[in-house]
């Protein structure tokens, strides 16, 4: 998931650069959105991890 992050922040940037501003805004969109999910799902796997199976 962090690897999607990273790919569509990469391509923000060269949309932004090349001058495509609809396309660096929606590409901006998928990576927040992507990041947020990932640090929700780390942050579960986390705390779960954390636990200790009951005997």
């Amino acid at each position: 998931m962090a690897h999607w992050t990273a790919v569509f922040s990469i391509l923000a940037v060269v949309a932004a650069i090349l001058g495509f501003g609809g396309g660096a805004a929606e590409a901006v969109g998928v990576a927040k959105a992507l990041f947020f999910v990932f640090l929700a799902l780390a942050l579960l796997s986390a705390l779960l991890g954390r636990r200790r199976p009951m005997l």
